[in-house]
């Protein structure tokens, strides 16, 4: 496994916190999930509107051969073995206050990306790891999973324990290693762009 050093001072949980794909197919106590969904509600969203909405299943419940075929086929091959799948959904629309009509939400995909982040976080520190996933069949979620058109599907979330590397097909081993990052000098800029 690559070492990753930050440059800066930064919380071990959060240099920790990668996205593997080999998952060890074990069965996750409710308590566990509902406590990483809990770290979720947490998360800071524009005017407390809180955009973020979830299904989910855990391995073996209700639901879950569902999730696992609203997958791309790619991502399908590897997160059928985690312990519990979830999609995230963000609410596109403001409901109206004090009489003003509803509007079109302007962030809802940038809190939605809080509420994952703090998910992702919780998970680590419990000891799961997660993997988000763009790979889904956004054609076919809405309907499968009963979700009002005024909410976008967002990403799959594969949430389990790690499993060896050599569980994965060979073509996906030599990526089961935390990724880089950029330094803050490629990503942040004081003043103005560049």
């Amino acid at each position: 496994m690559t070492a990753r050093n930050p440059d800066h001072p930064v919380h071990d949980l959060i240099v920790n916190r990668w996205s593997p794909r080999s998952f060890d197919r074990s069965e996750m106590p409710e308590a566990d999930l509902k406590t990483i969904l809990e770290a979720s509600r947490w998360a800071p969203s524009a005017f407390n509107i809180q955009p973020w909405r979830f299904v989910y299943a855990r391995r073996g419940a209700e639901g879950w051969d569902t999730l696992v075929n609203l997958l791309n086929p790619f991502n399908r091959d590897w997160a059928q073995h985690a312990s519990a799948l979830l999609f995230l959904f963000s609410d596109m629309e403001v409901d109206g206050k004090d009489g003003k009509p509803g509007r079109k939400s302007g962030t809802h995909s940038f809190d939605a990306g809080a509420a994952w982040a703090n998910a992702a976080l919780q998970a680590t520190e419990m000891g799961y790891h997660t993997h988000a996933m763009a790979g889904i069949l956004r054609d076919d979620i809405h309907e499968a999973l009963g979700v009002p058109a005024r909410f976008k599907a967002e990403i799959a979330i594969a949430i389990g324990k790690r499993s060896k590397i050599e569980d994965l097909p060979e073509d996906l081993r030599a990526r089961e290693t935390p990724s880089a990052r950029k330094p803050v000098d490629e990503i942040a800029f004081e003043g103005a762009w560049g």
